[in-house]
């Protein structure tokens, strides 16, 4: 005989289940979850028209930075975090907000020297929280034929349809204030 207490556990275990299946995004039945659907990328080069999307990692601001883009080829959405996986780039996110406030890509800036900021020459970035106002990651989205604005989504929401653009810039004491054109 199956005592009550055993039944209860089953019955909420079924209810958590049931809940968190509830809660899980089905997503956008046209978003892959890799990269692209064709899995190729090109690097150092911008997608033209719309054979993909054109993703940028720029850190230049930085000592020991460079920008690099990828034209990541498909013609379906791109979810940012996996494309950026995809052309092993790597991202750390802060303890207190995790990977929704970028910190550190590709081990930049440094975790144990400052970044070289003229407000506060001694700044080092903790990725504690907020990063500081004058030194941080910031995510940009261009749609096709429009501009460069914030992006509204973080990297594991942020999609991409072919002929827009992403960029992932760096900006040190205002500098660059935006992706270039």
């Amino acid at each position: 005989m199956t005592s009550p207490h055993r039944i209860l556990t089953l019955l909420a275990a079924g209810a958590l289940a049931l809940g968190l299946s509830a809660c899980a995004s089905t997503g956008d039945a046209s978003a892959s979850p890799t990269p692209t659907p064709a899995g190729t990328a090109e690097a150092d080069a911008a997608c033209t028209g719309s054979e993909g999307v054109t993703l940028t990692v720029d850190s230049s601001a930085l000592k020991g930075g460079s920008s690099e883009t990828w034209c990541i080829i498909g013609t379906g959405s791109v979810t940012i975090s996996n494309a950026l996986n995809f052309v092993g780039v790597s991202i750390e996110g802060t303890k207190q907000y995790g990977d929704q406030v970028v910190c550190r890509v590709n081990g930049l800036p440094s975790a144990s020297e400052p970044v070289g900021s003229a407000q506060d020459p001694a700044y080092i970035e903790k990725c504690d929280a907020m990063p500081a106002a004058f030194a941080y990651w910031a995510l940009w989205t261009k749609p096709v034929d429009g501009a460069w604005d914030y992006a509204q989504e973080g990297l594991s929401t942020l999609t991409a349809q072919p002929g827009e653009s992403v960029e992932l810039l760096f900006t040190l004491d205002g500098v660059p204030a935006a992706p270039a054109a």
